[in-house]
């Protein structure tokens, strides 16, 4: 959905309209870029939970004009109390993908204050207010959170309080207006203590002890301890651009090593080959990432925003999985992170282990242009993130494509073994020529949206030659982008 044609210089993409809102409306108040992302982020918390929350992770990249581009990895920690004994001790020696032992340190309310601080211009409790007020005050729910909230209502009915909060067995259709009062007195008190309050004080002892209650290991010291860095980005040279993408723990390396093939080998979009490659390529790539990425010491929401300062960022947070664990903090208006289930199996590079961070699918982009911000982008969707940032680079710093029509175009999504999930709208011809390569089509179980493989949605902010900015929304999504004017 496209939004006003006012003055350019500042500019805002995200997953829901209200999101868009509240970030145009702190960039009007003289906020910066990060000031509005946060803002937006806080607002899209609220209005899809099954998404995001202040009970999971963020990370982000930010470029300053003049200035190294910047990733900032805000993931959690596993408990302290957990060991490798107890998940050697689980049917295949793998944390299942809602067991309590999969919740994980959320680390979203550390990273906005630390962004904050370093990028913020506005009072820090001044950005919570929209977030605050749909919270409190009800929104319509958008038609696509609506769609994926009754599909993934299953997961709200093995915790009494998560039944409640969300209504389990009577999910709200689009339009239905929802409110969460305790989730607005908890950004109230974030907004106004800031992070000591929830890292800190009693959501953190609410959380412990409802993770605890469901046969987790999750206690309020692990809250305590955590902590986000800022870190130099891994990069890549393609066709005239840098891209820009975060270290692991997060597979941000898979989308690179990926495109360096595809670079090499060349190919037009006509061309059956040229998909070939890809699809082998990324495969490649993705294996690749699966055995190595580690921490070296599903579901997501992305917002892109460059203010008229020249300071852009991409900032996604997530849950996960649709609603997380599914363990809820009574009183706090939110369910935890299941990120533990990244972790692979005892004795692995991303095995389990006390204050380990497990492999994350979480990976803004960032892309350079002699040095200057191009592209900001994150497509949100579990493992589609890497597979679909690989196919709108491929098509927009390659083959040229307007940003508009690389989101909109169908895409095609790797999934266990061989099987490949190729969306409606992909060109038959070469659709038959992947299938001939030896990729199959997935069982009807097989996507992560209630047997349908979800193809992600992807938010986009492109500077044009002229130095003007284009946004771009993902049709797939209930996304806007939105220009801000009236800048003081």
């Amino acid at each position: 959905m496209n939004g006003s044609q006012s003055k350019p210089g500042a500019m805002v993409s995200t997953g829901n309209p209200l999101a868009a809102q509240a970030a145009r409306e702190i960039l009007e108040a003289g906020g910066s870029a990060v000031d509005a992302a946060i803002a937006a982020d806080a607002v899209m918390g609220v209005v899809e939970p099954m998404a995001t929350s202040i009970g999971g992770d963020l990370l982000a990249m930010i470029h300053q004009a003049g200035q190294p581009v910047l990733s900032y990895n805000g993931t959690g920690r596993a408990p302290l109390a957990l060991d490798a004994g107890m998940v050697s001790a689980l049917p295949g020696a793998r944390i299942p993908e809602r067991h309590p032992l999969s919740v994980t340190t959320p680390g979203a309310v550390m990273g906005w204050r630390d962004l904050h601080q370093r990028f913020g211009r506005l009072e820090w409790r001044r950005l919570f207010a929209p977030a605050i007020r749909h919270a409190r005050d009800g929104f319509a729910v958008a038609s696509v959170a609506a769609h994926e909230w009754a599909i993934f209502d299953f997961v709200l009915r093995a915790d009494p309080v998560c039944a409640r909060m969300f209504h389990a067995g009577r999910p709200p259709a689009p339009g239905d207006r929802f409110q969460n009062p305790e989730l607005a007195d908890s950004l109230e008190r974030i907004a106004m203590d800031g992070p000591d309050y929830f890292y800190h004080g009693p959501l953190a002892e609410a959380a412990a002890q409802a993770v605890q209650r469901m046969g987790g290991v999750l206690a309020a010291e692990d809250f305590q301890r955590h902590s986000g860095d800022f870190a130099t980005p891994l990069s890549l040279d393609f066709h005239g651009a840098r891209i820009h993408e975060c270290p692991p723990n997060t597979h941000g390396i898979a989308i690179l090593d990926a495109l360096s093939a595809i670079q090499d080998q060349g190919g037009a979009p006509d061309d059956p080959g040229t998909w070939v490659r890809m699809v082998q390529a990324t495969a490649a790539a993705m294996e690749k990432a699966k055995r190595t990425v580690a921490d070296p010491a599903g579901n997501t929401v992305c917002t892109v925003v460059v203010d008229a300062q020249g300071l852009a960022i991409t900032l996604m947070s997530s849950v996960f999985k649709r609603f997380g664990s599914g363990i809820a903090v009574p009183g706090g208006g939110f369910c935890m992170q299941n990120r533990g289930f990244g972790f692979s199996g005892p004795g692995h590079v991303n095995g389990p282990a006390p204050g380990k961070r497990p492999y994350h699918t979480v990976v803004p982009g960032l892309t350079t242009r002699d040095g200057e911000f191009f592209l900001g982008m994150g497509v949100v969707g579990g493992l589609m993130q890497p597979q679909g940032q690989i196919q709108i680079l491929t098509r927009v710093l390659a083959w040229g494509w307007d940003i508009q029509k690389a989101l909109d175009a169908p895409r095609w999504r790797l999934e266990a073994g061989d099987a490949l999930a190729i969306e409606k709208g992909f060109p038959d011809d070469l659709a038959r020529v992947l299938r001939s390569a030896g990729y199959a089509e997935p069982h009807a179980a097989a996507g992560e949206l209630a047997g349908r493989s979800d193809f992600g949605g992807a938010h986009a902010i492109l500077r044009l030659q002229s130095g003007e900015l284009q946004g771009a929304a993902d049709p797939r999504k209930d996304g806007q982008w939105l220009r801000a004017f009236r800048l003081q």
